[in-house]
């Protein structure tokens, strides 16, 4: 078996038979590339997919530990390792696995960045609507933290699928799951707002007429223009807390949370495939008050 080969079978196994996007592709491929960099650089260059041992996979991962990537990048990167290699043990290429007995590093649950309502419209208000871009990045910004929605979601959003009437959008989540979210009058607002003027005026170019938020090209938006967005705009009215696109996902997420919403109810709204994902916003709250009395109690 051959790297190069073997790499664009399993890309096309993980768009087609897993149904993942391409950033998430690209994402595995990525961390794939850093095994076969250190086979390269240690020695192992002859060494094939089927060649490699458990102490190869040890030894990669002390290597990139030397290199001070983070324990979850790590832990990330041994995944997409041992996907590859169940890939081939499904196609038969392979009848045992190396990576069985590769553990992966003990991780502390991470806690998202979450601001208040107060700050969340602090920063949409902040907005300068008489930029002609203006009234987009309002309603950008508005329907994340209305609807809780991942980046790629909101640069794919149809106009097709806005269902203002019944107060609904849908959305085109992860593996091209579908779901339907409630949208606030807010949001609605906002975006009418767009599609009346900026939106309007643009001379849009036939492959993306369904799209939503357009450049001034008329094409779609590219997500490093999200967060160019967001960093703007905090950086112009400096804001101090770290945030992104993904801080009124996970705003969205425990508000909702806070306010009394079914965990339940709160999973389908974000897309998550398990559960699991969802009750990491329930730990929040606990996660506040035991940093409170670290910080202020005087027995702490």
């Amino acid at each position: 078996m051959k790297w190069k080969t073997e790499l664009i079978e399993f890309q096309d196994y993980l768009r087609v038979e897993r149904g993942l996007t391409s950033n998430s592709v690209n994402a595995y491929i990525a961390d794939l590339n850093k095994l076969v960099d250190y086979l390269n650089s240690n020695d192992y260059k002859d060494a094939k997919p089927e060649d490699v041992k458990l102490s190869h996979l040890k030894g990669m991962m002390q290597w990139i530990s030397e290199k001070g990537i983070s324990p979850r990048t790590q832990a990330r990167i041994i995944s997409g390792i041992k996907s590859f290699y169940k890939f081939l043990l499904i196609e038969e290429k392979l009848d045992k696995d190396p990576t069985a007995l590769l553990v992966t590093p003990k991780l502390g649950r991470k806690l998202p960045e979450v601001i208040s309502i107060e700050e969340i419209d602090a920063i949409i208000n902040h907005v300068d609507t008489k930029r002609p871009e203006g009234q987009r990045n309002k309603a950008i910004l508005e329907i994340l933290y209305s609807c809780g929605l991942r980046v790629s979601e909101a640069i794919n959003l149809k106009i097709s699928n806005l269902a203002f009437e019944s107060g609904f959008i849908k959305i085109e989540g992860k593996g091209k799951k579908e779901r339907l979210i409630p949208i606030s009058t807010k949001a609605i607002k906002e975006i009418n707002l767009y599609l009346s003027g900026y939106r309007r005026l643009l001379a849009v170019d036939p492959e993306h007429e369904d799209i939503l938020f357009l450049n001034r090209r008329g094409s779609k938006l590219s997500r490093v223009m999200i967060f160019t967005i967001v960093k703007n705009t905090i950086k112009d009215m400096g804001f101090k807390k770290n945030v992104s696109p993904h801080t009124f996902r996970h705003s969205f997420a425990t508000h909702l949370i806070d306010g009394g919403a079914n965990l339940r109810a709160v999973q389908e709204m974000l897309g998550h495939e398990s559960i699991i994902t969802t009750e990491i916003y329930t730990h929040l709250d606990k996660e506040y008050l035991k940093d409170t009395v670290n910080q202020f109690h005087p027995r702490s």
